[in-house]
């Protein structure tokens, strides 16, 4: 282990739903854009990562996919609404405002589940969340298209 990176993993908290929650409200602000570094010590080096559109493995790929988020948005804040930890999974539901470039707030709702290392680092994120039903929701008129698309092929 780097030495630069040994004092920052010694000095890390357990992970409970307080810290995570305490953790993830320094990441994401409503003057700018987010910064994950602090979260990076949590995460084990063989992390995984999935949402919707990727999975990722590795904390190199994790750090990168991080980094072209926050350059691609003007601002990015997260709300979390609820918290539970039981054993080594902490699940989260939330709501992430994103603003990009030259389009408006966009709400996306959603939940993380994460699971630690026995070392106590998270080992595996996913992320769940309907990307295209939250952003169709801003545009009047298509959401109720897509709604009604959706009912009809998936029930």
């Amino acid at each position: 282990m780097d030495d630069d990176v040994k004092p920052m993993v010694e000095n890390r908290k357990d992970l409970t739903a307080d810290t995570v929650r305490d953790l993830w409200s320094q990441t994401y602000n409503t003057h700018g854009k987010p910064d994950w570094s602090h979260l990076f010590p949590y995460y084990h080096p063989d992390i995984i990562f999935q949402d919707a559109i990727q999975r990722l493995e590795g904390i190199e790929n994790f750090t990168a996919m991080c980094e072209r988020l926050t350059k691609r948005c003007k601002s990015l804040r997260m709300e979390i609404i609820t918290i539970a930890c039981e054993s080594n999974v902490i699940m989260m539901d939330w709501k992430m405002t994103m603003s990009f470039r030259k389009s408006p707030d966009t709400p996306i709702f959603g939940c993380t589940k994460l699971t630690l290392h026995e070392d106590g680092r998270i080992l595996h994120q996913r992320d769940y969340y309907d990307l295209w039903g939250d952003i169709f929701n801003g545009i009047p008129g298509f959401s109720k298209l897509y709604r009604r698309f959706m009912h009809r092929f998936f029930g």
